[in-house]
């Protein structure tokens, strides 16, 4: 039975940065679940399988096999039981991902899959859902958050890094819309597992927010 610590949030509160970065201090499995979700459109895609065909969908979904593992320190995805880390990150990928992931089916086979991988490996998790559906037993739970503004800022500075001509009132009317979408979508709802420790990361570092979840961990 591995060790799992789960950590859930609306977007842009830091979430997967400070996941890798547990997951690497503790020498766990960061369980990179866009990139399942990524393995998944990909063998529909390669099963010839349209976006729109539900029922198609809904039964193939059982024959996906999707793990991740770590070789040399570097995450590989695996499709029954091929490496797809190359083929997983195009357009066409990232279009299908958007559009099949919000079928129950996928959700359903993905979330028995994420767990599978926790029973047998020590994993750190991150989403929307992680405490409240993937990992209900988990040993560590915790829901980060942040002000809007500094999650807007954030994503601001990001987008600043990387040349993008961006406005931080419009980021931060974004990200207060997609938190409305989350936590009001009919499947697993974003929301603070009652057993999970809510940490407020709005004047904290990535490190000191690692730090504390780490502490927490027995």
């Amino acid at each position: 039975m591995g060790y799992s610590i789960a950590i859930d949030g609306p977007a842009g509160a830091g979430k997967s940065t400070v996941a890798k970065m547990i997951a690497k201090r503790k020498g766990f499995i960061y369980v990179d679940t866009g990139a399942m979700y990524r393995a998944m459109a990909l063998y529909f895609l390669e099963e010839g399988i349209g976006a729109d065909d539900k029922e198609k969908i809904r039964e193939s979904a059982k024959n996906a096999d999707i793990t991740i593992s770590y070789e040399n320190g570097e995450q590989v995805v695996w499709l029954n039981g091929r490496n797809v880390n190359g083929l997983i990150r195009t357009e066409q990928v990232g279009n299908m991902t958007s559009a099949v992931s919000v079928n129950k089916a996928v959700r359903e086979k993905l979330v028995e899959l994420q767990q599978a991988l926790a029973q047998k490996e020590n994993v750190v998790m991150d989403g929307r859902d992680i405490g409240t559906c993937v990992l209900p037993d988990a040993d560590v739970k915790v829901y980060l958050t942040a002000d809007s503004r500094v999650r807007a800022k954030r994503r601001y500075e990001e987008l600043l890094a990387k040349g993008s001509d961006c406005d931080l009132d419009e980021i931060e009317k974004d990200i207060i819309e997609r938190d409305y979408r989350d936590m009001h979508r009919e499947l697993s709802p974003l929301k603070q597992a009652d057993d999970a420790t809510l940490l407020d990361t709005s004047d904290m570092s990535i490190e000191q927010v690692a730090d504390a979840i780490i502490g927490m961990c027995g």
